[in-house]
Parts: structure tokens; C-alpha cells; sequence
């Protein structure tokens, strides 16, 4: 019996004083009246009932007795919580759990806050059942069938020819620089305005990354700023399709043409978009996506590297697994990683996979939710959604003019929260980042403009438009 349930617990030969003081300790609003030897529930009294039986002329020392028998309402151990959850009402806000003999257990509670958080992933009994086969069959390290079932997935859902599962999509960014030839003293062109593992990649192998500045149209690197920052050392153009909206691929492909470099999209925000008519991923010589837990589909932790090019995914196979030879078991012809993705994490990434268009479409929904519910004549900027992109909103981010809004980023920020809302500041730029500062001391102020004035907002496939209108309503009443 825990310690709650103890202080509320009083006999039927207790007084409705009693009644009321086990009530004021418990602190929850109500008290269990059970039988005095056997401890099998009776009936809740709460102070209302009390309130009653006095203003029916009864006094304080009545004994509880005399309040009369109700039909509590009271659950088993066994009892789901979506029956759980049906019983609550305006009146009814805890219901008491009772074991075999009828004894109280536990209390359920009616919580009427929000709990948002900004990003969770979606599942169902498919997952169960697929992590439940890996289990069952003994397959759950990296060799399995769902490793390849994903990866097929994959390529189809973004029209490639190869994907090789990894272990994270950091992983996945640095075997792609590796499969592509980068090396110690190349340079990358990489977008300021990323998470950080965009820049790290390049760093782990010992090259540099060169930052550019965002454009305000995209939220993307600008193309117009890409040029001046190439050099005789530069390798190849990371673009990155932040917050789930593409970046401006032609006009980047065709600077990479013109100066002979390789492009690698980091998609790990975007899978699901479209530039014009291509998905993204199918838009460089090399992409990579990333499954961690808050992206849109999951398998955990996860990335991927997909490629129509053979050397390239070959190269990146070998480098994934040890750099063991392919015709050959235990023979290492250079120096690998083990980067691989478990059956168990792929077993997921299929079920996800199964309900794609689902989630990206609920993605969507969110989003025409907020855009509906929110009004950019406060101060207030939406993200893009460009003509010539189709975005998949991975996370619904918006800007805050804060002299016309009349609050700053963090106190709505704070205030949000306080209702049970979870929200994200935009990445810092990378070139404020400790680790790169003192390489980097340009200022790029349309990334630090997006960083500074940017908020992201719940974006789980399962919300409701009433947990998007609560949202808002706090955003615009404030």
C-alpha cells in the first residue's frame, strides 16, 4: 500500500471529521472507505459528499456510515487504460484499482494538462511485430533480412539505385564524404545554419568545413554566396534541407558542375520532400538520411546513404562493415568502421516505412493546422513552403519578430511550456559553435537572424487539431 492510499484510507466506524482529515492529508481531494479487517474497498467520499450530508443536517461526529452506499466507480489491474481513460468525466477524477480481494492498489488520475513534447515518434502493433520476428528468429545484430527489406524501401520511396543502412545518420554523412573521396585537407561547403553533425563529419576525416551563409526565401545555404567561398581545396557542397523544406538544388548542382565538385544532400530533415518533381535524396551523387528518434520515420538511432552511383554504395559497404572485403571474410583490405544498422533497428525502420505516406501526409495536416490557426500579421513568419519545393514539415518552425509580436523567443518559449508545450530553439549557427569559432569570424546574418528570431513547435504525427488549436490560442493570446 504506498503512502497516498494509506492516508486516505478510514472505516465505517470513523467520523465525518475523520472522513475530512484523511481528505485534507491526502491532498487529492478524496478518501477510501474500506472494511476495517479485511480492507475490501466500499465507496470514495470526497468533500462534496461531505458538504451534502452536512447541509442534510448531518454533524461532524456522524459516523461515515450513515452517508449511505453509492456505486463507486473502480477499476481492476487488469483493466486497459482506454477503458481507464472512458470512466473519467467532469465529476469523476480518480478512480481507485483494486486487486483480487478488492483491496486498493493504486489510483488512477484524471490529467488534464498537455504534454507536447516537440517530436515523438509513431507507432503501432507493426513495430511490436516486426522487433517480436527478429527476437523469435535469433536475427537481431546486423545480418537479417529486414537490413535489406529497409534498404529497398528506401530507394524506392526516394528513386535510387543503392541505400546502405548505418548505424546513425552521422555515420551515414561520414562514410558518404569517405565513399566520395574526401580526405584529410579537402574542404566541404557546408550551410552555417545546421545541427552540428553536418560540420563533424568533415572534421573526422581532417578536412575543413567551409560555412555559408542562409538565404531568407529557403532557410537553406544561399546559392548566390556558395561561389565565393570555393577554393583550389574544395572537394564538394553539403547542402542541407533544413526543417524539412528542399534547398535550391539546381542552382546548386550546376556550380558543382562548373567547378567540377561532388554534392552530398543531407536529407536527414526532409525525407518525404520533393524539389519540383524529385524527392530529395535523388537530387545529389550522394545523399544521407537520418532515423534518429525525433526525425519523420524512426528506427532509434539510424541513418542511411543512398547513391545511384556503384563505386560510390561499394566503397561505402565495405568502409561500413570493418572495410572487410567483400569475397573475402575476415579480410581487411582498408581501414572501415562499424557502422552498421541491427535487424532489430531495421525490423522498425520497415514498419515505418509501411505507413510512410501516412506520417508524411500527417506531417502535412499539422502543418495547414498551424497555418490556419496562426497569423503572420502579429509579428509572427511561417515557414516556406516554396512553389517549386514541396516541404514535409519536420518540425512546424516559425520566426518571432520580437518588437512586433511584443515577447521575446524565450518567454514564449517559457510560457508554452508552462501549459505543457514543448518547444525548440533553431540551431545555433555553427559558425558561433565553440568548436569552430575561431576558424570561422565571418558573420552570416541571415543564419544568425533565423537562429535568433526562430521557434519549433510541436510536429508529432498524432496530434489532434484541438492540441494544435491550444497551441496556438497560447501563442496568440500572448
Amino acid at each position: 500500500m504506498n503512502e497516498t492510499i494509506r492516508k486516505i484510507i478510514i472505516h465505517p466506524e470513523a467520523s465525518l471529521r475523520d472522513a475530512m482529515k484523511a481528505i485534507g492529508d491526502g491532498e487529492i481531494g478524496i478518501s477510501l472507505l474500506v472494511e476495517k479487517t479485511t480492507y475490501k474497498f466500499l465507496r470514495t467520499i470526497s468533500d462534496g459528499d461531505i458538504r451534502r450530508a452536512l447541509l442534510n443536517g448531518l454533524g461532524l461526529n456522524n459516523r461515515v456510515s450513515t452517508l449511505g452506499e453509492v456505486d463507486s466507480v473502480f477499476v481492476d489491474q487488469f483493466t486497459s487504460k482506454k477503458e481507464v481513460d472512458s470512466l473519467f468525466s467532469n465529476v469523476i477524477r480518480i478512480i481507485p484499482c483494486l486487486n483480487k480481494k478488492k483491496q486498493v492498489v493504486d489510483l488512477y488520475f484524471c490529467d488534464t494538462r498537455k504534454n507536447l513534447p516537440v517530436a515523438k515518434p509513431y507507432f503501432d502493433d507493426e513495430e511490436i511485430a516486426l522487433v517480436n520476428e527478429c527476437i523469435v528468429s535469433g536475427w537481431v545484430s546486423s545480418g537479417g533480412a529486414f537490413v535489406t527489406e529497409f534498404e529497398e524501401l528506401v530507394t524506392k520511396q526516394c528513386s535510387r539505385k543503392h541505400a546502405i543502412a548505418c548505424s546513425s545518420g552521422t555515420s551515414a554523412l561520414h562514410l558518404a564524404l569517405l565513399a566520395i573521396g574526401v580526405k584529410g585537407g579537402d574542404e566541404v561547403i557546408v550551410p552555417t545554419l545546421s545541427f552540428i553533425a553536418s560540420a563533424n563529419a568533415v572534421t573526422y576525416i581532417g578536412a575543413k568545413p567551409v560555412f555559408v551563409d542562409s538565404e531568407m526565401e529557403s532557410w537553406n545555404i544561399d546559392p548566390l554566396k556558395i561561389e565565393e567561398a570555393i577554393t583550389s581545396k574544395t572537394k564538394a557542397i553539403m547542402p542541407v534541407h533544413l526543417y524539412g523544406h528542399p534547398a535550391k538544388m539546381d542552382e546548386i548542382n550546376t556550380i558543382a558542375h562548373r567547378h567540377s565538385l561532388l554534392v552530398v544532400e543531407d536529407a536527414a530533415e526532409a525525407q518525404g520532400a520533393f524539389y519540383k518533381d524529385r524527392p530529395v535524396g535523388s537530387l545529389g551523387h550522394v545523399a544521407t538520411f537520418s532515423f534518429f528518434g525525433n526525425k519523420v520515420i524512426t528506427t532509434g538511432e539510424g541513418g542511411m546513404i543512398v547513391t545511384d552511383d556503384d563505386e560510390i554504395a561499394s566503397k561505402a559497404r565495405i568502409l561500413r562493415d570493418h572495410g572487410m572485403s567483400p569475397q573475402k571474410r575476415y579480410w581487411h583490405t582498408e581501414l572501415g568502421f562499424n557502422y552498421r544498422m541491427t535487424n532489430l533497428q531495421a525490423a522498425v525502420g520497415v514498419a515505418q516505412m509501411r505507413k510512410f505516406d501516412w506520417i508524411i501526409q500527417r506531417k502535412k495536416k499539422i502543418a495547414d493546422w498551424y497555418i490556419t490557426n496562426l497569423d503572420e500579421k502579429y509579428g509572427l513568419t511561417l515557414p516556406p513552403n516554396k512553389n517549386w519545393a514541396d516541404n514535409v514539415f519536420w518540425l512546424f518552425t516559425i520566426l518571432i519578430d520580437e518588437e512586433r509580436f511584443g515577447s521575446s523567443v524565450s518567454e514564449l518559449a517559457k510560457v508554452l511550456l508552462s501549459n505543457g508545450i514543448d518547444t525548440r530553439p533553431v540551431f545555433y549557427p555553427m559558425h558561433t559553435q565553440p568548436i569552430y569559432a575561431n576558424d570561422h569570424v565571418r558573420s552570416f546574418p541571415c543564419a544568425e537572424r533565423l537562429n535568433r528570431m526562430g521557434l519549433s513547435l510541436p510536429s508529432s504525427p498524432d496530434l489532434t487539431y484541438e492540441d494544435i488549436k491550444f497551441t496556438c490560442e497560447i501563442i496568440k493570446n500572448i
